[in-house]
């Protein structure tokens, strides 16, 4: 079988506390639309299956990845200076296939996203680098679960954009008004620290997925039963890239028969098979694999944190 040495880059990050420095500022998204005081649309670009946003921060401009598989708001070290601490703790964070060590943590005044601010929020600084030169991006950073928690985050590649709508301590939505879409189903998911953690079937076998915006393909547990791998059929491999740049080989191919609802089901969907105990650290919680992009692809999908529930949204046209 041919090596293709493809860049998958899954930003799935756990942090923990540590010692921060007070960042006065704040991060607008120009191109955001306001529709009221409670919700803000913004669209956004895929990059190799990444959804990209376009913002300003400490006047720089450049490309924040939208991920929900981080916990914390993530900024580049490269573009955001830091000194480091002298009497702080060592910490690692744990990646996919591998250990970051000693992400510094800044914490910011304000994050806005136009004319709506969120205060005193938590962001590491991290070296994306890496990133940036797979991707050929400017990227300022990556905003994860403690900025999208406090809204219901409308995802949606029909048109290419986020929607996000304030909530209340009961994920009750302040803007009263409805989506003009129709709503096809619900599904409730377990928020296991900051990982949304679904019940899906492979032919009614039953498997747990962690859903993450920044996993470019989905990935399987490869120890998985054999009742559930043959029903992935491999065609190449291709090089996965960590959170810190290092690389292992991984078996990729396409997942038949994944299922949510007798009304939410999926077309086969590019899936790469590799090891999961690493990824399972990072979560918090063990799951069977990780639906991303594929998922978000073949769903429109409205997530609701403080409820933990998820919406789909019917799509105008068959767009596979």
């Amino acid at each position: 079988m041919r090596n293709l040495y493809l860049n998958i880059l899954i930003f799935i990050l756990s942090f923990s506390s540590f010692a921060f420095e007070k960042l006065e500022t704040n991060i607008s998204f120009p191109k955001a639309e306001i529709l009221n005081d409670y919700t803000t649309r913004i669209p956004f670009k895929l990059i190799d299956n990444l959804i990209v946003i376009e913002a300003e921060l400490l006047d720089k401009k450049g490309n924040f990845i939208v991920d929900t598989g981080s916990e914390t708001l993530i900024l580049n070290k490269v573009h955001f200076k830091t000194r480091t601490p002298h009497n702080v703790n060592s910490r690692k964070t744990t990646g996919v296939i591998d250990v970051i060590d000693n992400p510094i943590e800044k914490r910011l005044k304000q994050f806005t996203i136009k004319g709506l601010v969120l205060e005193n929020k938590n962001s590491d600084i991290i070296n994306l680098s890496h990133i940036e030169t797979s991707k050929k991006i400017h990227l300022l950073g990556i905003i994860g679960y403690n900025i999208l928690k406090d809204y219901e985050v409308f995802i949606d590649m029909y048109l290419n954009q986020i929607t996000l709508s304030k909530v209340n301590s009961e994920g009750i939505k302040l803007d009263k008004r409805n989506y003009l879409e129709t709503i096809i189903d619900t599904v409730d998911f377990k928020l296991r620290k900051h990982t949304i953690v679904l019940e899906a079937n492979v032919n009614d076998h039953k498997l747990k997925f962690a859903l993450d915006t920044g996993a470019e393909y989905n990935q399987l547990n490869k120890r998985t039963s054999k009742k559930i791998l043959k029903y992935f059929y491999p065609s190449k491999r291709l090089m996965l890239v960590g959170a810190s740049g290092k690389k292992i080989e991984v078996l990729a191919g396409k997942l038949y028969r994944v299922k949510l609802t007798d009304k939410i089901y999926f077309a086969p969907m590019e899936t790469i098979l590799t090891n999961l105990n690493q990824m399972n650290e990072a979560f918090g919680t063990s799951v069977d694999g990780v639906l991303g992009y594929e998922f978000f692809r073949q769903q429109r999908t409205i997530i609701n944190y403080k409820k933990e529930k998820l919406y789909f949204v019917e799509y105008p046209l068959n767009k596979q």
